[in-house]
C-alpha cells in the first residue's frame, strides 16, 4: 500500500506542469505594445519582476539595429497578457569588438541623469579617437559627454530620451561638440539602467505635427477651388487660336515652291549641256592635233 501512494504521489508531481499556463509579454507603450514572445506559469503573480531580453530587429525589422538588445521588466498581467516596463539596453559584445582597434584610445563615462517627467537612469557612453590620445584629453572628452547628456536629458521625457539613444543622434551631438577639442571617429552609448521609473506626467509634444498635416489639406482645397476658375480661359484661348494658325497655313501653299524647283532644275541641265560641249569640243581639237603630227611625222 505504501508503495502505491508514492506512486500516485510521483504522478501528481509530475502533473503540476500541467497546470502552467502561457502569457504573451507585450512590449511598453514607446514600441506600441508589441507582442515580445510568450512565457510560462502557474500562478500571475509569478511573472511580475520578470526580465526578457529582445532586440531591436525584432521589433521594428530593421535589420540594421539587430546589435542593440532591450531589456523590458514585466509590471503587471492583465487578461492573460504580461504588460512591460523598458529596463534598460546595451550594444552586442562583437558590434564593440568591431569598432575598438589598436593604436586607438577608448574613453568611457557613466553619469547619472534626471529628466523632465522625473525618471532616473545611468547612461554609459564611449568614445574612440582615431590615435592614442593624452589623458588631459581624454578628461575634456568625458567634460563634453557629461554636459550634453545632462543638457539633453533636463529637456526632454524619458520616452523622447531613449528614442534619441537608440537613433543614435545623441551620439551624434557629442561627436559634434568633440570636433572643437579633439577629432573623435565613433560615439556611441552603449548601456543604459533605469534606476527609477518617472513620477511626474508629462506631455509629449505632438501638436504640432498634426498641424503640419492639416495644413497641407487646406491648400489643396483652396486650389481645388480656384482650379475651375482657369480651365475657361484655357478654352477660349484654345478656341481664338485655330482659326488664327488656319489663316496663316492659307497663303503657304505649295505653288510657289513648286516654281523655285522648276526655275532651278532647267539650269542644272543648261550647265550640264555646256559641260557636255565643252567636253566634245576638247576631244575634237586633241583628235585634229594627234592627226597633224602623225603627218609631219610621215
Amino acid at each position: 500500500m505504501a508503495k502505491a501512494r508514492a506512486r500516485t504521489a510521483a504522478r501528481k508531481v509530475k502533473d503540476k506542469w500541467r497546470a502552467k499556463n502561457w502569457y504573451q509579454i507585450l512590449a511598453p507603450t514607446l514600441f506600441d505594445n508589441a507582442p515580445i514572445s510568450e512565457t510560462l506559469s502557474d500562478k500571475p503573480d509569478n511573472l511580475i519582476g520578470r526580465v526578457t531580453e529582445v532586440s531591436l530587429q525584432d521589433i521594428t525589422n530593421d535589420f540594421r539595429k539587430a546589435h542593440i538588445k532591450l531589456f523590458f521588466k514585466i509590471e503587471k498581467i492583465q487578461d492573460g497578457n504580461a504588460h512591460t516596463q523598458f529596463n534598460g539596453h546595451t550594444l552586442t559584445s562583437d558590434y564593440l569588438r568591431r569598432m575598438i582597434r589598436r593604436r586607438k584610445s577608448r574613453v568611457d563615462g557613466v553619469y547619472d541623469v534626471e529628466t523632465r517627467d522625473g525618471a532616473y537612469l545611468r547612461v554609459k557612453p564611449f568614445a574612440i579617437t582615431e590615435k592614442r590620445i593624452q589623458n588631459s584629453q581624454k578628461k575634456l572628452i568625458r567634460g563634453v559627454m557629461k554636459e550634453t547628456i545632462t543638457k539633453e536629458g533636463k529637456t526632454k521625457t524619458l520616452n523622447e530620451f531613449l528614442i534619441d539613444i537608440l537613433d543614435g543622434k545623441i551620439g551624434s551631438e557629442i561627436y559634434k561638440n568633440c570636433k572643437k577639442f579633439y577629432p573623435v571617429k565613433r560615439v556611441e552609448i552603449y548601456k543604459t539602467e533605469i534606476k527609477r521609473s518617472p513620477s511626474i506626467e508629462v506631455e509629449e509634444k505632438k501638436p504640432p505635427k498634426e498641424k503640419e498635416a492639416e495644413e497641407p489639406k487646406e491648400t489643396d482645397k483652396k486650389e481645388k477651388k480656384e482650379k475651375p476658375k482657369k480651365e475657361p480661359k484655357a478654352k477660349e484661348e484654345k478656341k481664338t487660336k485655330k482659326p488664327a494658325t488656319k489663316k496663316e497655313d492659307k497663303p503657304k501653299k505649295e505653288p510657289e515652291v513648286k516654281k523655285e524647283k522648276n526655275t532651278k532644275k532647267p539650269a542644272k541641265r543648261k550647265e550640264d549641256k555646256s559641260k557636255k560641249e565643252l567636253k566634245s569640243a576638247k576631244e575634237k581639237k586633241e583628235k585634229t592635233n594627234s592627226k597633224k603630227q602623225k603627218k609631219e611625222v610621215k
